[in-house]
């Protein structure tokens, strides 16, 4: 049986303590079994306010981030690893084992051109050291990709599973996300199934961001493909109720979802439930 989580915009707008921390129990209230945090501006993540919340809620926690603007790590490795390693830091400090995200580039920063043969190099060599220090955390990295129009660097999944493979650490996995996929893939099953071997993480989210289902993801796909990629990672609701200022504009998420959070996590987690039923995970 897959292990469920929530992202944390499905309550709550920022984190701060008191809003993370109203975010951890509804996540466990709700029935999933870890949160992930936006771990957004790990300098001021006051981990020690978190872990009782987490453990009177039953849960664990993971993270995720973007790189901020001046840390994009084709053009500012140095600054993008010693980001990286702030959240490792703070993600052990509050029990955390897996940090994902945008780990390789900023969002909405873009060149004009497509990724060059040393951006891409550069991505290589620096991940490869943030991967050794997370190791020695006991930490996996998930590399996600996304949309041409929040990012020009890695767009379809084999592109991360290529980086991935060049990198060579046993503990930095692909993280997929079903809102991407949509824009980017021929399909949802032949990418699941062609990246399995480094695949380890996934976000649930509908094309439009709000109640699973609902909008055009073809779910059937999905949940097949990671059934026959033998997936035996999360399945991670994302659905945004909420979002930071942060990522409003580089998400492009200028309007509500089409349902408030109880109904976004209580139907959300239920599909998810019926699908890993259905083919088996």
């Amino acid at each position: 049986m897959p292990k469920y989580g929530a992202h944390a915009f499905l309550w709550i707008d920022e984190w701060t303590i008191e809003k993370g921390n109203q975010a951890i129990a509804a996540a466990g209230e709700h029935g999933f079994d870890f949160l992930e945090i936006p771990l957004l501006r790990p300098r001021d993540f006051d981990a020690a306010a978190h872990k009782k919340p987490l453990a009177d809620a039953g849960i664990e926690a993971t993270a995720s981030l973007v790189l901020p603007e001046d840390a994009h790590m084709p053009e500012q490795p140095q600054r993008a690893k010693e980001f990286l390693i702030t959240a490792l830091d703070k993600l052990a400090a509050v029990g955390g084992t897996y940090l994902c995200g945008c780990v390789a580039f900023s969002l909405g920063t873009f060149t004009g051109e497509p990724p060059t043969d040393a951006e891409r190099q550069t991505v290589i060599d620096t991940l490869g050291e943030v991967a050794e220090e997370a190791e020695k955390r006991g930490i996996t990295l998930g590399f996600e990709v996304v949309n041409r129009y929040e990012s020009y660097m890695y767009n379809a999944l084999a592109d991360g599973r290529a980086a991935i493979k060049a990198i060579g650490a046993d503990n930095l996995e692909l993280h997929a996300d079903t809102y991407h996929m949509n824009i980017e893939e021929e399909g949802f099953y032949k990418p699941l199934v062609e990246c399995a071997d480094v695949l380890g993480y996934i976000h649930m989210s509908e094309s439009h961001r709000g109640l699973l289902g609902s909008g055009t993801v073809n779910w059937d796909e999905v949940f097949r493909g990671l059934a026959d990629a033998k997936y035996t990672g999360a399945l991670v609701l994302e659905s945004f109720a909420a979002i930071s200022p942060d990522l409003r504009a580089a998400t492009k998420l200028w309007r509500p979802p089409n349902q408030g959070s109880d109904v976004l996590a209580g139907e959300g987690l239920k599909y998810l439930r019926a699908g890993a039923d259905r083919v088996g995970l």
